[in-house]
């Protein structure tokens, strides 16, 4: 159960998931603080979540994630709704202000907005552009569309896509997937400047919103998590192959990146549909999952993925294990494995041990490790680093698909 509290004038305001998977929002007399004695004044709505409530300018501002895209709003005090503020376009922001100031300011961003910040009067509505980013970039010749497809077991799961206006479903274009699918994590539009060298090359990008997120409420967190987790790499199994049979590519120009929870889901694609992707880009993974608690921060992750000293979460972990299930002779993807040598959260040990049974047993692609040197999980604090990673990735990748120089096959 998440609550989340703040007071103004002598209440207190509550917004709580309890009851309500996508939450909702309660005013509270500090004088009769029993449960019973809340008082609901914006209720859970079924196709938006609730993401966060602040008072500003005497005004309940709420910010919601709808359609897994950004909705801020102006409400009385008593709940009732005074106005929408209008955003630049689908994407994600956040606003921030004082109680009692009328002018807010609000951060946003989406795949073809690079970072700007809008100033607002609470009481007007009145909007006006604060800052924009300046970037050598030209967004205006890209696109975002949101499709859906259906998961394995029938689920429908929305997907984004980023490409060129002129771009051709001839399932010639190179495509870059990526997902996280996991600790209620909510994968929304967000500007990525290192992206735009495989949008400007005739590609395009793909982001599905896996189970495990949190993009629509706790219900769709507890359907990838313990022993649902195989629905999350069924939805990115099913990403992809919505991605081949739609003909926005073929299996040998799909690319795929996760990092962290997301390096476990390339583990996942790895050894259970290495016929689907071309090159795979696995980032600070989690991949030898019975014996994950053991390193690392892995043990306060139990309650997210179970514990293999318990035996139902250790039949579950062991069926999906990546690292358990790397067959010998089995033709697997070109994979870069990335992992840093100071890593105290997933340590490299995962990407380590992965790296030297894919080199030993798979017939398919190379099989690359790049460990960072004095880094941690969010790797080194230098911007030529992570400028020298993001090189490293897009160049391996695009010398797979031959896209660059000749194939390092």
């Amino acid at each position: 159960m998440r609550n989340t509290a703040s007071s103004h004038r002598g209440r207190f305001y509550v917004t709580t998931n309890e009851g309500a998977p996508r939450s909702r929002l309660f005013a509270v007399d500090p004088q009769r603080p029993a449960r019973d004695a809340w008082r609901e004044i914006v209720a859970e709505r079924p196709s938006a979540i609730l993401a966060g409530t602040q008072i500003l300018g005497g005004k309940l501002v709420l910010s919601y994630l709808s359609d897994v895209a950004s909705r801020i709003e102006i409400h009385d005090l008593d709940g009732d709704l005074v106005r929408e503020i209008p955003l630049p376009a689908v994407g994600s922001a956040s606003i921030s202000g004082d109680h009692n100031q009328d002018t807010a300011y609000i951060q946003f961003t989406s795949f073809t907005y690079p970072t700007e910040i809008l100033e607002t009067s609470i009481k007007t509505g009145k909007t006006k552009t604060w800052f924009k980013a300046n970037v050598p970039i030209d967004p205006e010749l890209f696109t975002v569309e949101q499709v859906s497809f259906t998961s394995k077991d029938k689920t429908r799961v929305p997907m984004f896509i980023v490409r060129a206006k002129a771009f051709q479903k001839d399932g010639s274009a190179p495509v870059y997937l990526t997902g996280y699918g996991g600790f209620q994590i909510s994968i929304t539009p967000a500007f990525d400047a290192a992206l735009y060298p495989w949008l400007e090359r005739g590609g395009a990008i793909a982001v599905p919103n896996l189970r495990g997120g949190g993009e629509f409420g706790e219900d769709w967190h507890r359907a990838g998590m313990l022993h649902n987790k195989q629905n999350v790499f069924d939805d990115f199994i099913a990403a992809a192959e919505h991605l081949i049979h739609e003909g926005y590519t073929r299996a040998d120009r799909l690319v795929a990146y996760g990092g962290s929870n997301g390096g476990l889901l390339m583990g996942a694609a790895i050894t259970q549909r290495p016929d689907l992707f071309r090159v795979i880009l696995c980032d600070v993974p989690l991949l030898d999952m019975i014996r994950f608690h053991k390193f690392g921060l892995g043990a306060v992750w139990a309650p997210e993925y179970g514990s293999s000293e318990k035996e139902d979460d250790f039949r579950t972990l062991f069926a999906y294990s990546p690292y358990h299930h790397v067959a010998a002779g089995a033709k697997y993807p070109s994979v870069l494995m990335l992992s840093a040598d100071s890593d105290d959260r997933v340590d490299p040990m995962h990407a380590r041990k992965f790296a030297a049974v894919l080199q030993a047993r798979s017939s398919g692609g190379p099989v690359l490790l790049r460990i960072e040197r004095n880094a941690g999980h969010g790797g080194a604090d230098l911007l030529r680093a992570w400028v020298d990673k993001i090189a490293d990735m897009q160049s391996f990748a695009l010398a797979e698909i031959g896209e660059i120089g000749a194939s390092v096959r």
